[in-house]
């Protein structure tokens, strides 16, 4: 008896790598299954990426992604718009904006403006950047008879847009104290706000969908270490800003 007892238990003992082997076996199964789905994930994420960065930067998805439906903008600060029209509607504003661009270019090109009219894509939108001398006298926020009919034709151009609008004024870092500008954020304040008003009564564009900002001196496009330079800093930038950027905007 005691012996047949000796031999079962030896017997048990040889099978218990059995058990270890089928906790090895579902445990790899496992994390193999966690893998795969980490995996998946990423690469959804990863095609959402470039998908969101394809419109911000061409105003369409990348071709070939996301043909069965798309996926939420993962751009950071990027968000889709109230009631988002999604891809096609990208693709319409994108090509609105170039209709933009391509009048304001002719535009520019009749009246001899090239070099003190400048027209940049940028990731926020078409940026429409106008040199302080053909707007204002030195040292003024009164725009001249001139500047108000530039102004009313460019705000023609952009009437028929439903984008929000911000006017940016800039000058050069030489320090200014009048009465009327103690300080560069007063006189840029002062600049943006009167294209604001132009653009608003002589274009005709809704004031809702319009703001004016002052940076003075210290947002500029190069360093002010020259008169060029310095003349290059003193400008008002009219932002046709994306649709997308409708979530950091006011609205109703």
């Amino acid at each position: 008896m005691p012996r047949r007892w000796t031999e079962k238990a030896s017997h048990d003992n040889k099978e218990r790598w059995l058990l270890t082997y089928s906790d090895l076996i579902t445990l790899l199964m496992i994390f193999f299954v966690v893998m795969y789905s980490i995996s998946s994930i990423n690469a959804q994420k990863m095609a959402a990426l470039a998908s969101s960065l394809a419109q911000a930067f061409i105003g369409s998805p990348a071709p070939g992604l996301f043909e069965e439906g798309g996926l939420p903008s993962l751009v950071p600060g990027v968000a889709p718009a109230p009631g988002g029209q999604g891809t096609e509607g990208q693709g319409v504003e994108g090509t609105e904006l170039a209709r933009v661009k391509v009048e304001l270019q002719q535009y520019i090109r009749q009246e001899g403006l090239e070099g003190q009219i400048n027209l940049e894509n940028e990731e926020r939108g078409l940026v429409v950047s106008m040199a302080d001398m053909i707007l204002f006298p030195k040292g003024s926020a009164e725009l001249t008879p001139e500047a108000q009919a530039l102004l009313r034709r460019v705000g023609q151009a952009l009437t028929r847009l439903p984008n929000y609008l911000r006017v940016e004024g800039h000058t050069d870092n030489l320090p200014i104290h009048t009465p009327l500008f103690p300080s560069n954020w007063e006189l840029s304040t002062a600049r943006a706000t009167n294209v604001v008003k132009v653009l608003v009564n002589d274009a005709g564009i809704s004031p809702g969908r319009l703001s004016a900002t002052g940076y003075g001196e210290y947002r500029p496009v190069v360093p002010n270490d020259s008169e060029a330079n310095m003349a290059r800093n003193r400008r008002v930038d009219i932002v046709i800003l994306k649709e997308a950027y409708n979530v950091t905007e006011p609205h109703h």
